[in-house]
């Protein structure tokens, strides 16, 4: 393969791969089942905590 080939396969599905992508890890944290995960993660700084 040349270079303009490469070239051209990194622009055309190369930029659907990366968007793909972005949106799936864009969407991991809003998918069912993940609200007591992300609400565990958010307040895990505060379990050890004694000044209540």
């Amino acid at each position: 393969m040349s270079y303009d080939e490469l070239r051209h396969f990194a622009d055309s599905w190369g930029l659907l791969a990366m968007t793909v992508l972005f949106l799936g890890l864009i969407a991991w944290p809003f998918r069912k089942g993940a609200r007591q995960h992300n609400h565990d993660a958010a307040n895990m700084i505060f379990r050890d905590d004694d000044n209540v």
